[in-house]
């Protein structure tokens, strides 16, 4: 019996995110839009372990703790938040890739002045692919850019608006792009524990 050293169908382990998104584990995804923290706060709220920030040191705009607990429950606030904020724009990617590496966190976040390229893109999927025989988790890294995005090469590429009505919170949620699934938007409302996505 032949057995085929190579398997190019099998599933990478992913994060189920909402219940029905999966985001692959040991890669780099992006979020773009006007809820782009939002969307990295429901992905605080969906794992267990500490969450590395990376920031601009002149970066204006700082996370606020009520709203965190908000978007991820009181089991999930603020305290599992490590800050880092360089004060170059070349070590905002350096310290990402670092602690890609090390898989000592199972989310690394960076909230980036804009999408980088693509050599820097394989750099952190290389990264977080040997941080999961480094540390103890499979990290995931997701990149938080302005405007439309559009890092070349990411994993998934997610998009997130907000579309609130009197009295309700939602978003709009589209995934632009994906290695393994088409795009698709949905409808999300709701709070941590309740939360409501629908496929528009």
């Amino acid at each position: 019996m032949t057995i085929p050293l190579l398997t190019r169908n099998s599933p990478r382990p992913a994060l189920r995110l909402l219940g029905a998104l999966d985001l692959p584990l040991a890669r780099l995804h992006e979020c773009c839009g006007p809820a782009r923290h939002s969307f990295a706060m429901l992905l605080l709220g969906a794992l267990r372990g500490p969450v590395l920030w990376i920031t601009p040191a002149w970066a204006r705009d700082h996370l606020n703790p009520d709203g965190i607990c908000a978007l991820t429950g009181p089991e999930n606030g603020p305290e599992k938040l490590i800050f880092v904020a360089p004060e170059r724009r070349e070590d905002l990617l350096w310290c990402m890739e670092e602690a890609l590496r090390s898989g000592a966190a199972p989310l690394i976040i960076a909230d980036l002045p804009e999408p980088p390229a693509l050599t820097p893109v394989r750099r952190l999927h290389l990264a977080a692919e040997e941080g999961t025989t480094r540390g103890h988790h499979r990290p995931l890294g997701l990149i938080l850019t302005p405007g439309e995005g559009g890092a070349p090469g990411v994993e998934t590429r997610w998009h997130m608006a907000p579309a609130h009505v009197p009295g309700t919170d939602r978003w709009h949620l589209t995934r632009r792009r994906a290695r393994t699934a088409p795009p698709a938007a949905w409808a999300l409302a709701g709070r941590p524990g309740a939360w409501a996505l629908k496929q528009t």
